[in-house]
C-alpha cells in the first residue's frame, strides 16, 4: 500500500483519519497514549508543509446529535500544547466551508456526529473526499470498520495512503502472525471463551505454548477435568476447549500446567485471597488468579520464547489481591528477549499500571482491529488501501 512518504504533500490538503478516541473523565483526558501514537504522522505532514486536517471518533454519540462529552475539543487543546502551535476545532465541518494554510493543523469535530458516518454513506464519503488531496489512514484501531471516514473516503479521494502509525501496527502484527520466530507463546485472557474462540483456534495452529487467563482459563481447566467450584465458566464451550487442547497436543504444543490458583468466595475489593492447589478447590470457591507456583512455570516458558503475543490479563488485576499473576506475567514479558506484542484495553491498562509500557517490543493501540487481524480476517481499511495503491 502507498505510504505517506510516497507523496509530495507540500501545500496539499491532507486529511488524516486518526484514532484519538481517548478515555475522558469530566472532560479531562485520562490517558494520552492514542494521541501520542498519532503524533508522528501529524508532525510529518506539518513539517512537509501540508494543509493538515485530522479527525477521529470519540465515544459513542448518536449521529446528528452534538454532545459536549464526545467533543474533540480537549484533544485539539492537547495537540496545540504538544505541537506548540494554534490548533482550531472545526465544528459542523461537513456543512460549511473552511480553509487551512500550509503548515497549519485543524481538528475536524468527532466524525461520528455526522449522519451516515457509521453506515459508510456514499454521499458523505464523497463530501469528505472533496475536502482533500491526500487521504491518510492512520487509525489502525478502526481498520475493521467500513465507515465513511475509514473506508468510503478512500474510494473517492485522489490519493490514498497509510500513516506512520498504521504502518507500524501492521508491521508488528505481521511479524507475530505471519513470520513468528519460534518458540512462540500466546497469552490470551478474558472472561468469555465465546468472544475469543476464533482467535484461540487460530493461535493453536501456530504457538508452542498457549497461556490462558480469566474465565477462559477456567473453562479450559474444567475441560481438563479439574473442579473449578463456582468460577466463571462457559460450559457450552467445553467441547471447543477440548478440541483446542487436542490440536495443541497433536502438534507437540501445550497449555502450561496449572498447579495452584488464587481463590475467593465473592468478587470484591475486600475479599481475602486464598492460594490453593488446583486439586483443593471447593464447590463454593471462585478462581480469580493463577497461583505463584503456576506463574513460576509460566515465566520460564516466556523466558524461552522468541515471539510473544499478549491479549488479556491473567487474573482480576483490578483488585490488588488478585493481581499477582498479571503483574508476574508483565515482568516476565518485559524481561524477555523475545519480540513481544501486546494489545487490548485491559492488557494496556495492566502494562501501564506496572510501568512496563516501554519494556515491550510493541504495544498496540488497536482493540477490535487487533483481534480481528489475529483471527485472520481481512480488514476493510487494509483492503481499500491495497486496492488504491498507485
Amino acid at each position: 500500500m502507498n505510504q505517506i512518504s510516497d507523496f509530495i504533500i507540500k501545500d496539499k490538503r491532507v486529511f488524516i483519519r486518526a484514532d484519538l478516541n481517548v478515555p475522558m473523565q469530566s472532560g479531562i483526558i485520562s490517558s494520552e497514549n492514542r494521541i501520542k501514537a498519532s503524533l508522528p504522522t501529524i508532525r510529518y505532514a506539518l513539517r512537509a508543509g501540508a494543509k493538515v486536517m485530522v479527525t477521529s471518533h470519540l465515544g459513542r454519540p448518536v449521529e446528528g446529535h452534538f454532545t459536549e462529552k464526545d467533543s474533540l475539543a480537549p484533544v485539539a487543546e492537547y495537540l496545540s500544547k504538544e505541537l506548540s502551535q494554534p490548533v482550531s476545532l472545526i465544528k459542523e465541518w461537513t456543512q460549511k466551508s473552511f480553509t487551512v494554510e500550509s503548515g497549519e493543523l485543524v481538528v475536524l469535530e468527532n466524525c461520528r456526529f455526522n449522519v451516515g458516518e457509521k453506515a459508510n454513506d456514499k454521499s458523505l464519503a464523497e463530501l469528505y473526499a472533496k475536502l482533500t488531496d491526500v487521504f491518510v489512514m492512520d487509525a489502525f484501531g478502526t481498520a475493521h470498520r467500513k465507515q465513511a471516514s475509514t473506508y468510503g473516503i478512500a474510494e473517492f479521494c485522489p490519493k490514498v495512503c497509510a500513516g506512520l502509525l498504521f504502518k507500524s501496527e501492521l508491521e508488528a502484527l505481521e511479524k507475530v502472525i505471519s513470520e513468528p520466530k519460534l518458540p512462540m507463546v500466546a497469552i490470551v485472557g478474558g472472561s468469555k471463551i465465546s468472544t475469543k474462540l476464533t482467535i484461540l483456534d487460530k493461535l493453536s495452529d501456530k504457538v508452542d505454548q498457549l497461556i490462558l487467563g480469566g474465565g477462559i482459563a477456567n473453562t479450559f481447566l474444567k475441560a481438563q477435568g479439574f473442579n473449578i467450584g463456582k468460577s466463571l465458566c462457559e460450559d457450552d464451550f467445553i467441547p471447543s476447549a477440548k478440541k483446542i487442547i487436542h490440536k495443541l497436543e497433536s502438534r507437540g504444543a501445550s497449555l502450561p500446567r496449572v498447579t495452584d490458583v488464587v481463590c475467593g468466595k465473592n468478587l470484591n475489593e475486600k475479599e481475602p485471597a486464598v492460594i490453593k492447589s488446583i486439586h483443593e478447590v471447593l464447590e463454593d470457591d471462585m478462581i480469580f488468579d493463577l497461583g505463584p507456583k503456576s506463574m513460576i512455570s509460566i515465566s520460564e516458558k516466556i523466558k524461552q520464547a522468541k515471539t510473544i503475543l499478549w491479549n488479556g490479563p491473567i487474573g482480576v488485576f483490578e483488585f490488588k489481591q488478585f493481581s499477582s499473576g498479571t503483574e508476574t506475567l508483565a515482568h516476565a514479558v518485559a524481561n524477555s528477549m523475545a519480540f513481544s506484542l501486546a494489545g487490548g484495553g485491559d492488557t494496556i491498562a495492566a502494562i501501564e499500571s506496572y510501568g512496563m509500557e516501554n519494556n515491550l517490543s510493541y504495544v498496540s493501540t488497536a482493540g477490535g482491529a487487533f483481534l480481528e487481524f489475529v483471527e485472520g480476517k481481512k480488514l476493510p481499511a487494509i483492503e481499500i488501501l491495497e486496492r488504491r495503491t498507485n
